[in-house]
């Protein structure tokens, strides 16, 4: 394949060219097993190329972190090729999750049979604004104290990585819910007008509601960031 602006070959197809510095894809979709990993590139609505990514799983301690942290590295080195505005990935959480920790690029989780055509199919929905503030600079607020302690502000973490999160208030802690269950869960509720959310912070039967603002600007955007939230904490086993 030639770069679609000077005609300079490009080692992989929809590859970034060094030459004119001139993107040649502006989109990544990623399906991710636990062994083997598709990277398709998208330039516009076309797949202009495709690679696949194997690894053997290791079981043992330090061996399958390893193995793990060098697969990673081996798929976000593939999407760092292309320079994309957009990834999308959908497949195993755990190699997402170490996935997304080697990418410099906001990764959207999805769910769909046909992940490329769910894609497409978002190409019309309008662009939301992307917050590039760090994750302590979005939590705010005047209460200190997290339902959970350490785990709740695991919770408030994930969210706030989020990149159409601009800014977390966490809220008051109610103890007096009936909720027997142990261990940290947490949950995005539905939209508001202006597209923010609540994360309702539970543990056995103390309740935090913490005011997310987002970027989406009204309720439907609201819903896709709030999709994506809990998409999020629930590969933190905190959903």
């Amino acid at each position: 394949m030639q770069c679609g602006e000077c005609a300079s070959p490009l080692d992989r197809p929809g590859d970034y060219c060094l030459v004119c510095r001139t993107t040649n894809a502006d989109t990544v979709v990623l399906e991710l097993g636990r062994s083997r990993a598709t990277v398709a590139v998208l330039d516009g609505d076309d797949v202009v190329g495709r690679r696949t990514v194997t690894t053997t799983p290791e079981t043992d301690g330090e061996r399958a972190r390893s193995e793990l942290r060098s697969f990673a590295g081996q798929v976000a080195e593939e999407v760092h090729r292309k320079r994309p505005e957009e990834v999308y990935a959908t497949g195993d959480r755990g190699v997402l999750r170490a996935v997304q920790g080697e990418l410099h690029y906001p990764l959207y989780r999805i769910d769909a049979d046909d992940p490329i055509d769910h894609v497409r199919d978002r190409r019309g929905e309008p662009a939301l604004e992307v917050v590039e503030a760090s994750v302590a600079e979005k939590l705010g607020g005047s209460h200190s104290t997290l339902v959970g302690g350490r785990s709740g502000r695991d919770a408030l973490r994930v969210v706030a990585g989020h990149p159409h999160v601009k800014k977390i208030v966490p809220g008051p802690i109610d103890a007096g819910g009936s909720g027997s269950r142990t261990g940290v869960r947490a949950k995005a509720t539905r939209a508001d007008t202006n597209g923010n959310v609540r994360l309702l912070l539970r543990d056995g039967s103390s309740v935090q509601e913490n005011r997310v603002v987002t970027t989406a600007g009204e309720r439907d955007l609201g819903e896709r960031v709030r999709a994506d939230l809990n998409d999020a904490l629930a590969e933190a086993d905190l959903a």
